[in-house]
């Protein structure tokens, strides 16, 4: 199925997985909209997009904020008058061991990679409900089926979003033709390990070597195939791992 005069919002586009979930997305025909913070790294990704002949807007947002979400899906719609698909990708992953009580730390990953999904699906629905149809993609992690120490905090976040994904699919999918997607990327090369303060984790925390890590290229695939199947699909979950990782 065609992507064209699809309007998809893609959040935590400024790098990493969202950045190139716009470009896959913009390239199979659909109009984007970019959101994150970094308003430079926007711009730069839009003119990219542009010149490639894709429609693109961008919109500054921090998706822990609940305004701030409601003001960007107001902007989408004034201007589209509608969304056709969510890609909730926006996330963190500041890894510590419990003990180092990296509090702020865990409020922030909770407020983003919870939170920011339930905000942006909240803002969102209405829009989607009114047009009957419509598309929420998750990116979740394999963190969302297996614990590791150091990432207690992170994968109860990942754990909750699969949680959050299967009952809003229950809800929604066969009552209002709204599809749910979750996406689980295992061992990725992305910006998110460079979030991690915590010295001791740094120091002595588990160590994976030898894995080929996915592009976040080959995560924007698996979106762009669970976002082109035909109407009577829903594609409920994609588990992407490297083929040489074993946990």
């Amino acid at each position: 199925m065609s992507l064209h005069q699809k309007i998809a919002i893609i959040t935590g586009a400024s790098s990493g997985i969202g950045e190139a979930t716009a470009l896959t997305l913009s390239a199979a025909g659909a109009s984007v909209v970019l959101v994150a913070r970094r308003m430079k790294r926007l711009q730069d990704l839009k003119q990219r997009i542009e010149e490639n002949g894709g429609n693109v807007m961008i919109v500054q947002t921090d998706v822990s904020s609940f305004g701030q979400v409601k003001c960007m899906v107001d902007e989408v719609i004034k201007k589209y008058g509608r969304i056709d698909i969510l890609v909730n990708n926006a996330g963190i992953m500041p890894l510590s061991f419990v003990k180092s009580l990296r509090v702020d730390e865990w409020e922030r990953m909770i407020d983003v990679n919870l939170k920011g999904v339930m905000f942006c699906v909240a803002a969102s629905l209405p829009h989607m409900r009114a047009n009957s149809s419509g598309h929420i993609i998750n990116i979740s992690s394999t963190a969302g089926r297996r614990v590791f120490i150091g990432g207690a905090v992170y994968c109860a976040t990942k754990f909750g979003l699969n949680a959050f994904s299967e009952g809003i699919r229950m809800e929604l999918t066969a009552s209002e033709n709204i599809r749910i997607s979750v996406v689980e990327p295992g061992v990725t090369a992305t910006e998110l390990p460079l979030a991690i303060a915590d010295e001791d984790f740094k120091n002595s925390g588990p160590v994976r070597r030898g894995i080929v890590p996915l592009q976040a290229s080959d995560i924007a695939n698996a979106v762009l195939y669970a976002a082109s199947q035909p109407p009577h699909v829903n594609v409920n979950e994609i588990l992407v791992m490297p083929a040489d990782q074993d946990f």
